[in-house]
């Protein structure tokens, strides 16, 4: 997020003149009728699915069931036969999308898992159903589709498919499915196969299923939960209205947890929240300025923690630090699991994303383990979580899943419920909270000074620096240290970072262009000061600018 220009609205309550009118809302997801010409009005898979809003007519009737019917075709095409999982958040536009989307697999006969109640359901629970369903079998195997935009304001929308490793789809998937879709909107839907919701909820193939009981069960293998119950460690619990609210009362009950639920309220204005950084609403747990109602908790528990609204994120507030930095959580999980999971192979590395704080590195190096580096998108980690190559794969945007205690795949997309449990795990396993095995693990390894801004850039702009050449950065040096790599493809896989990375002996930079608005993301990090930190962003800008000149 943005530090420089803080709105006056920045962690207060939002004024009622700025909640969406979700009337209105849902009037425009049935009545606009996208226009595949414009590009904006598209569908477009970022790295997290479709998202955009019903007024602009980016999430709309018409592309979900364009882009159902593509899913169909997709499955027909990849040979996939199992059920597919399907579960939404409490997005205003969730529940629209779930109902075209039902629409469309009755028509297909696709054998389809809804939540029992039409209720809610976490990212995370659609992965550990669907690799659930598919351990040990060869075909007929499970896939999924998530509908949420995650933390996005009240008016968005968002459709994401999981194939059968349970993890995000990766870009060749998104291509075909997305291509598909576009097609069909051309075609003003024809070829589109749909029902009348009335009868296709009714249909043989929409079955209904219990997602919580199977998710809340098995969270002790992942999850030292009767060291959580035993040491009486008092939790804060915010689902910031999102699909995780249903949950905790089961898991609460069932492990005998002493866990108060600080806020249980579903409303599609999330009214509730205090308003972010620039003063729209955001479910974003990694935020100060979101999560102020619960920071101002924090003395009040052991530990306390948020999600965002469909669950793959977490937000962690210690008593002694109050919310703290995603990078410096991971850092500190890491560390953790490290020294409390003997059953895990010493050789399954630690991932993290390319634009993630540089002390996990030296974590995972003072552990004696080794590092993989990605690119953004948690579609990365997938298939070394299911081989167990990976131990662990995190996100600086405060999303990260592990294996279980016995070293199996838990889920292949993001869990901020087990992240926030696994706070819970450290607080009783070590004496203190996250923030002080933070500090404790890293005291020898110097101090970080990380941030991430946005800068403006035009759509030509982002199409140079989404494809730009290493050799077309000229800096010797950056911010009075001389370069020791420039990046455009990540060390841990030799895939596109779809932006650059410029590292020094004490710091580094990247920069990314946004997948959703006019911007560009410049992630910077110094090991020496804040002020050098603040000489890298300068001449991090200085040297986009010079690319953007020269393209």
């Amino acid at each position: 997020m943005s530090e420089t220009h803080l709105s006056p609205l920045a962690g207060k309550p939002v004024p009622r003149s700025l909640l969406t009118n979700i009337p209105r809302l849902m009037t425009a997801y049935f009545a606009q009728t996208p226009d595949p010409a414009i590009p904006t009005q598209k569908v477009a898979f970022g790295t997290s699915g479709h998202r955009g809003s019903a007024f602009s007519s980016a999430f709309n009737e018409w592309h979900i069931l364009a882009i159902t019917q593509a899913v169909c075709l997709y499955r027909s095409h990849a040979g996939i036969t199992g059920p597919l999982f399907i579960g939404m958040d409490t997005h205003a536009l969730s529940e629209a999308a779930l109902a075209s989307a039902i629409e469309v697999l009755a028509a297909n006969g696709v054998e389809t898992r809804i939540d029992e109640h039409l209720g809610y359901t976490p990212t995370p629970v659609i992965s550990h159903a669907i690799l659930t369903y598919n351990r040990g079998r060869t075909e007929g195997l499970a896939d999924g589709i998530v509908i949420s935009p995650s933390h996005n304001p009240p008016d968005d929308g968002g459709f994401k498919y999981n194939p059968p490793n349970g993890g995000p789809a990766d870009v060749d998937v998104t291509s075909w499915i997305g291509k598909a879709a576009n097609e069909f909107l051309a075609a003003k839907l024809d070829g589109v196969k749909r029902l009348p919701y009335a009868r296709a909820i009714g249909e043989a193939c929409i079955r209904r299923y219990d997602y919580i009981t199977p998710y809340v069960a098995d969270l002790g293998s992942v999850i030292d939960m009767e060291a959580i119950r035993g040491a009486g460690v008092k939790i804060g619990i915010d689902p910031l209205g999102g699909a995780a609210v249903r949950y905790w009362e089961p898991m609460i009950e069932r492990y005998k947890l002493d866990a108060t639920v600080v806020n249980d309220v579903v409303d599609p204005t999330f009214s509730f929240m205090t308003a972010d950084w620039d003063g729209k609403i955001r479910m974003d747990c990694s935020s100060p300025s979101a999560m102020a109602p619960l920071i101002a908790l924090r003395d009040k528990f052991d530990i306390a923690f948020a999600n965002d609204t469909d669950a793959d994120r977490h937000g962690i507030v210690t008593p002694s630090g109050g919310l703290m930095n995603p990078n410096q959580f991971l850092a500190a999980s890491i560390a953790y699991l490290c020294a409390h999971r003997p059953d895990w192979k010493k050789t399954s590395a630690f991932g993290k994303t390319a634009v993630s704080s540089g002390m996990i590195d030296r974590v995972v190096a003072k552990m004696g383990r080794k590092l993989v580096e990605v690119p953004v998108g948690f579609k990365w980690f997938s298939a070394g979580l299911i081989d167990g190559s990976l131990a662990f794969g995190g996100e600086e945007s405060a999303g990260a899943s592990f294996l279980r205690r016995d070293g199996a795949v838990w889920t292949t997309d993001k869990d901020g419920i087990i992240l926030g449990l696994l706070a819970a795990e450290i607080t009783a396993k070590t004496g203190g909270d996250p923030n002080q095995l933070y500090q404790s693990v890293t005291a020898d390894l110097g101090k970080s000074y990380y941030a991430r801004i946005d800068a403006p850039a035009t759509s030509e702009q982002k199409a140079i620096l989404g494809k730009l050449d290493p050799s077309k950065i000229d800096a010797d040096e950056l911010a009075g240290e001389k370069v020791t790599a420039r990046l455009t493809r990540a060390p841990g896989n030799d895939a596109s970072i779809g932006g650059i990375k410029v590292t020094t002996e004490n710091g580094w930079f990247a920069a990314r262009p946004s997948g959703t608005e006019e911007v560009y993301k410049i992630y910077a990090e110094s090991f020496l000061s804040a002020d050098h930190l603040a000489q890298i962003q300068a001449d991090a800008r200085a040297v986009v600018a010079k690319v953007f000149g020269a393209g």
